[in-house]
C-alpha cells in the first residue's frame, strides 16, 4: 500500500478516535489519558484511542496513532517473551488488546542510556546541577548533555494518581518501603535491562537510538509479566542515528517533537491549550506511523474509519 501524505492524513483528522463507549455487557469504562478499559471475565479490554498527552493533560488527537500504539507493543511483546511475560491474550482489532488482569507493581520503571533531558527530575538537569548519584547511582564526572552513560540505569519513580507527579525512588527506597520484593525487583532489574538492550539492538538496525524508556510491570498468578506497552514512541525517547552528535540536540523521533511545539507556544500544562493546527497534526501523525515502520520493517496499514463502530464489531468477535 502506497504511504500516505500528509495531505491524506489531515483529511483522517475528524475521524481521529477520541473514546469508544461499548455496550454494558463489557461492564463499567475507566479512562485513563490514552486508553479506554473495560473488564470482562476476568480480562482486561486495552483500547487505545487516538488521544495525546503531554505535560500530564490530555491535548488532542492525532490520527491512526492509537493503531500505531497498539500494534507496536503487540510487535515488541511478540519479540520479547522469551525475555519475559506478557499480559497479551489476543489483538482483536488494530486499536485493541485483550489482556491478563495483573496485579500492578507501584514502581515505574524507567531505564536511561544517555544523559539528556530538560525537567527537574532529568538525569541531565540533576547532573548539571551537580548531583553525582541520582536515583542512589554513581555517575562520574566529566559527562556531556546527549552523551551514552557508561551502562544503562534503571531510574525507578512512583505511580503517581490524581493528577501527582510521579517522586524519584532509589533500589533501597523501594525494598525499604516494602514497595516490592526484593526478590521480584532483583528480577525486574534483570529483565529492564534485558529489554532495553534488545530494544537498542532492534532501533540501531532501523537507523535510530533508544535513549530511554518506561516499563510497567505486574504479578500474573504471582509470574513478573511486561504489562501496559513497550518501546513505543509515547514510552520511549528515540533518536535518529544521522543527527546524532555529543552536545548538540539530535533529532526526536517520539512524542517529544509534540512537547517541543507545545512548548514553543508557550504551554508546559498550565492554563487553556493551543490548538494543534492541521500540518501539525499531520506531521505527529506521519512520524508515529514512521516509527512504527522503522521499526518493525513492516508497512503500515491503516484501519477501517471511523474506528468506534469496528472495534466494537471485532470485540463482540471475540466476546467469549
Amino acid at each position: 500500500m502506497a504511504k500516505m501524505t500528509l495531505n491524506e492524513l489531515e483529511t483522517f483528522i475528524p475521524m481521529a478516535l477520541q473514546t469508544v463507549d461499548l455496550p454494558a455487557v463489557w461492564g463499567a469504562k475507566r479512562t485513563g489519558k490514552v486508553r479506554d478499559l473495560y473488564q470482562k471475565s476476568g480480562k482486561q479490554i486495552l483500547i487505545t484511542t487516538d488521544r495525546v498527552s503531554a505535560f500530564d493533560r490530555v491535548l488532542g488527537t492525532i490520527p491512526f496513532k492509537g493503531q500505531v500504539l497498539n500494534q507496536l507493543s503487540a510487535w515488541w511483546f511478540e519479540q520479547t517473551q522469551a525475555i519475559v511475560a506478557n499480559h497479551v491474550i489476543t489483538i482483536p482489532d488494530p486499536n485493541v488488546t485483550i489482556a491478563r488482569e495483573a496485579e500492578p507493581l507501584p514502581v515505574e520503571v524507567i531505564v536511561r542510556g544517555y544523559i539528556t533531558g530538560v525537567t527537574q527530575t532529568s538525569l541531565w538537569y540533576l547532573y548539571a546541577q551537580g548531583e553525582r548519584q541520582p536515583y542512589g547511582i554513581p555517575l562520574p564526572d566529566g559527562l556531556q548533555k546527549n552523551a551514552s552513560l557508561p551502562t544503562p540505569i534503571i531510574t525507578p519513580t512512583t505511580k503517581a494518581t490524581g493528577g501527582a507527579h510521579d517522586e524519584r525512588l532509589t533500589r533501597e527506597e523501594i525494598l525499604a518501603q516494602g514497595l516490592v520484593p526484593e526478590t521480584i525487583w532483583a528480577q525486574v532489574e534483570e529483565v529492564a535491562l534485558a529489554l532495553f538492550a534488545y530494544g537498542q539492538a532492534v532501533a540501531k538496525q532501523a537507523g535510530l537510538i533508544l535513549v530511554d524508556t518506561k516499563y510497567e510491570f505486574g504479578l500474573v498468578d504471582g509470574q513478573l509479566t511486561l504489562i501496559d506497552e513497550i518501546h513505543t514512541p509515547d514510552s520511549s525517547r528515540f533518536w535518529t542515528q544521522d543527527s546524532y552528535k555529543k552536545g548538540q540536540e539530535p533529532e526526536n523521533f517520539d512524542k517529544e517533537y509534540l512537547r517541543i511545539w507545545f512548548a514553543a507556544q508557550g504551554y508546559r500544562g498550565e492554563g487553556q491549550p493551543p490548538v494543534m493546527p492541521p500540518s501539525f497534526i499531520a506531521n505527529v501523525a506521519a512520524r508515529y506511523i514512521a516509527a512504527y515502520e522503522r521499526l518493525t520493517g513492516k508497512d503500515f496499514s491503516p484501519g477501517e474509519q471511523p474506528a468506534a463502530a469496528r472495534i466494537e464489531e471485532n470485540l463482540k468477535k471475540n466476546s467469549d
